[in-house]
């Protein structure tokens, strides 16, 4: 499930190898799905041991666009909306998935959703759109 990173992302702050500080969530792409998995530990907390919502969020946005990454594109977020569903607290595993929603040209709206590992609850969803610089291996499709 594992693919190699960009060398131009490895000090990312959600996927970054080379960040002593981050998330170093490893992406892999495969089935036409992006996937990760994450564990917060207590430098991720918010309160009461709830995983801060701005790291859900962090590593939402990130596996959307590693989606676009893992084939070679380049691109940012243009807009991005999540819906918290229940709060992850800090030790709790979750999978990472994303997966294309629609295509318009250089905007791709991708969906991603967080569960947690051990039960498949649902965490937190979010889509996004991102607007494509350089199609790199999506331009063959």
């Amino acid at each position: 499930m594992s693919a190699a990173p960009r060398a131009d992302a490895n000090h990312c702050f959600v996927c970054g190898p080379d960040n002593p500080l981050g998330l170093q969530i490893v992406f892999g792409f495969e089935d036409s799905i992006c996937r990760g998995r994450f564990t917060p530990g207590p430098h991720h907390v918010g309160f009461d041991q709830v995983t801060h919502g701005g790291i859900v969020f962090s590593a939402l946005d990130d596996v959307m666009a590693n989606w676009l990454f893992l084939q070679g594109a380049r691109g940012f977020t243009a807009k991005c909306e999540i819906r918290y569903r229940q709060p992850l607290p800090v030790g709790t595993s979750i999978e990472l998935q994303a997966s294309l929603k629609q295509r318009k040209g250089r905007l791709y709206v991708l969906e991603a959703t967080a569960k947690r590992t051990h039960d498949g609850a649902l965490v937190a969803s979010a889509q996004a759109s991102f607007m494509i610089d350089d199609f790199g291996a999506l331009a063959r499709e």
